[in-house]
């Protein structure tokens, strides 16, 4: 397996040749023989430990496994305690999200403050066939299918050429002492599942079946340059690059023909997901847009642009004063007095003008709105929920506007009335509001 190793370095990743390496371990199978491994070259490296305190007893002992084996075998090590559940509270991240940011934050500031060139994962082959069934599983574009990159940045996974067994087998032929994590068996993980109940079945179907997957994600990266060059030619024809801004022209999108997937490489670097409503937008009417979380586009005539989504952008706000007869804003309103009431409808209702408090207010839907959905008999209901049991589509939630007195939702505009300002027969002042 050295000799492998070592072969594999020399043809793939001569960028360590000569370098300060930090090795990431964790006290597992998988990054207990990485080390040994390296401790039969002549590398420079130190071990970098991260102990996210998730297993109580478990995680300690981890660490004191690690403190342990640095010092008895002359290492240089660095050892780090996160709280990784009050991280992934207060970021609102998983667990699983949080520790990788942590973990990654940490080693990068290793490396610039004690001088390494490359932090090493033990990420292997089984690895990448699991990243890619999970990916299959929850649906994803080409680089999803292409594994786990052998390099991003300073992050080397010089491990990816062996499988778990070869790694087992090493393990156990060389003596070598690990940890066992107990979060590896439960079955509440994807990966733990794919892991224990899939991976084994193909293995049995094909007995070379790793090396014919490495084979599969080899041809996979092939295509992926091939789309990675259409998709830079195509882009200086179609996009043009501005100020902070992006814009795709759309008469040239539109004689492309699969435009979406060129809209998929363009737009997913902004952490756009909402694919069909974003492929919608293109012949959707002019000043509809989408949000990523830290983007937006938008649809203006002849172009989509994308731009960086600001806080004014979330808390954008329109004031109507009272007896103002038409809003032009990013919808259109016409409101006015009239003396008894119609069919109201989607686009058109009736108000008691007494109820109203002036300034009314246009503004976006946010978490925790709640209104009294007309028709409901005055019970209430999160904007959310009804937004989710309408079946709306992102584009449609993020396009919606509330009409609002003194903050209470007069109307979901297009949508839905609220109870409580609705005009009745008994009603003297009755205000109209239609959407045009």
């Amino acid at each position: 397996m050295i000799s492998r190793l070592q072969k594999h370095l020399s043809q793939n990743l001569p960028i360590l040749q000569g370098k300060r390496l930090l090795l990431a371990i964790s006290g597992g199978v998988d990054s207990m023989v990485m080390l040994d491994l390296f401790q039969k070259t002549d590398f420079v490296m130190a071990i970098a430990h991260c102990n996210f305190q998730l297993r109580g007893q478990e995680s300690e002992g981890d660490q004191a496994f690690i403190e342990k084996y640095a010092k008895e075998n002359n290492i240089a090590l660095f050892v780090t305690q996160f709280d990784t559940k009050a991280f992934a509270e207060d970021y609102k991240l998983s667990i699983q999200v949080a520790a990788r940011e942590l973990r990654y934050n940490w080693f990068y500031e290793l490396l610039e403050t004690n001088n390494y060139d490359f932090i090493l994962t033990a990420h292997h082959a089984d690895d990448n066939i699991e990243t890619f069934l999970i990916n299959l599983s929850r649906g994803s574009g080409l680089d999803g299918f292409t594994g786990i990159p052998m390099q991003n940045d300073k992050t080397i996974r010089p491990l990816l050429i062996f499988g778990r067994e070869e790694i087992l087998d090493y393990a156990n032929q060389s003596n070598i002492q690990w940890r066992e994590d107990s979060s590896n068996t439960s079955d509440k993980y994807l990966r733990n599942k794919i892991r224990q109940e899939i991976v084994p079945v193909l293995k049995t179907l094909n007995a070379n079946f790793i090396s014919s997957f490495q084979n599969t994600l080899e041809n996979l990266q092939q295509s992926m340059t091939l789309v990675d060059d259409a998709s830079r030619i195509v882009y200086r024809k179609v996009v043009e690059d501005e100020e902070n801004q992006k814009k795709i022209n759309l008469k040239e999108l539109l004689q492309l023909p699969n435009y979406k997937a060129y809209l998929y490489e363009w737009l997913k670097p902004f952490g756009f997901k909402a694919w069909n409503d974003i492929y919608s937008l293109v012949e959707s009417q002019s000043g509809k847009q989408i949000f990523s979380e830290n983007f937006k586009l938008l649809k203006d005539r002849d172009y989509l642009i994308v731009s960086p989504q600001t806080e004014i952008d979330r808390e954008e706000k329109y004031y109507i004063e009272e007896n103002q007869q038409d809003v032009n804003f990013h919808i259109k309103l016409s409101i006015c007095k009239i003396t008894s009431i119609a069919n109201a409808s989607n686009t058109t209702i009736f108000v008691d003008q007494k109820k109203l408090k002036y300034p009314l207010v246009l503004r976006r839907w946010k978490e925790g709105d709640v209104f009294y959905p007309s028709g409901m008999k005055g019970k209430s209901k999160k904007v959310s929920k009804f937004f989710k049991d309408e079946k709306l589509s992102l584009i449609e939630k993020e396009n919606t506007w509330l009409l609002c007195s003194d903050d209470q939702i007069v109307w979901i505009v297009g949508i839905r009335q609220d109870e409580r300002f609705k005009a009745t027969t008994t009603t003297k002042q009755i205000i109209q509001i239609a959407l045009h």
